[in-house]
């Protein structure tokens, strides 16, 4: 199936600059690899990016403008026999090309790989950081504000998956809990293994579903392996677990309609060791959707 990229080069969603720089350099770092189409979108240089961590709404405007023009690109360029990969970014970016992929293919499940939940509200949020609402936005549990663009269904809690999350406030698990969205947290995949884990994390997402969205954080990996992420959380997973999960989506990837790798900062990388594991899950999950078919449901 072709392959098509969207860069998503905005960093609005969290108070560290670098992660609009992330999309560009790993698009680079394709081009003798990758001769497909490709989209970038950069967010306005004439922006005055709020970083207050006591501002609930910081750049709300701003993320809205940009999202609604990623999710518009996306919307417009992927064809039916297409498989969109859309390279963060920071997480809010997730926002339009999840619910793009929800226009495009209507009845989807979602496995969210990351470090953080992302599911607090405008309400419930510590940090102000948008990037940590995103999840929640998805799937239609408050901050409807974030979504405008998006005139379809959201993808229900129920179909949704928070995996390999060490990371929730206080506030935010009380949102998982009344949102009934499943969570696989790190802790869960230690005590049950990465594989069975992840393979539960499928049957829970494709249940009544026509596909599967993947949203991977490189946050998911331990800092000291994989630096350049925006807000790193230690005690994560190896490289060899990363790589590991790429295996099990590529296995299942006839059932998965689009793919994210999002929060890559190359500001915060060290000797590239981020960016290499970025571009190796980057250039496995391009080749295997070379072989990809139209996702078919089977009875789980």
């Amino acid at each position: 199936m072709k392959c098509i990229i969207f860069g998503a080069g905005s960093d609005l969603g969290v108070h560290i600059d670098g992660a609009s720089l992330g999309p560009l350099q790993l698009m680079n770092d394709l081009k003798g690899f990758f001769k497909g189409e490709t989209y970038l979108l950069k967010q306005d240089e004439a922006i005055i990016k709020s970083k207050n961590l006591s501002d609930r709404r910081k750049n709300e405007y701003e993320i809205d403008k940009f999202n609604t023009k990623l999710y518009t690109t996306i919307v417009e360029h992927t064809k039916e026999e297409c498989f969109p990969i859309t390279i963060g970014g920071d997480h809010s970016t997730s926002v339009a090309s999840t619910l793009a992929s929800v226009e495009k293919n209507k009845n989807i499940g979602i496995i969210w790989i990351s470090a953080h939940a992302d599911y607090n509200t405008f309400k419930t949020t510590v940090s102000g950081n948008i990037n940590g609402m995103s999840l929640a936005a998805i799937n239609g549990y408050k901050n409807n504000e974030l979504t405008y663009f998006h005139k379809g269904a959201n993808i229900q809690p129920v179909r949704s998956v928070i995996f390999g999350s060490r990371s929730i406030d206080e506030a935010e698990q009380d949102n998982i809990k009344y949102s009934n969205v499943n969570i696989i947290t790190d802790n869960d995949i230690k005590e049950k293994g990465l594989e069975s884990s992840l393979e539960e994390a499928f049957k829970l997402a494709l249940e009544k579903s026509d596909g599967i969205h993947i949203c991977y954080n490189l946050d998911i990996i331990d800092p000291d392996i994989a630096p350049g992420v925006d807000i790193p959380v230690f005690d994560g997973i190896s490289e060899e677990e990363a790589m590991k999960i790429n295996e099990i989506i590529i296995k299942h990837i006839d059932e998965v309609v689009s793919f994210d790798l999002m929060e890559f900062n190359p500001l915060r990388d060290q000797n590239r060791k981020t960016e290499q594991i970025a571009i190796n899950i980057l250039a496995q999950i391009i080749k295997a959707s070379d072989t990809k078919q139209k996702f078919v449901r089977k009875k789980y």
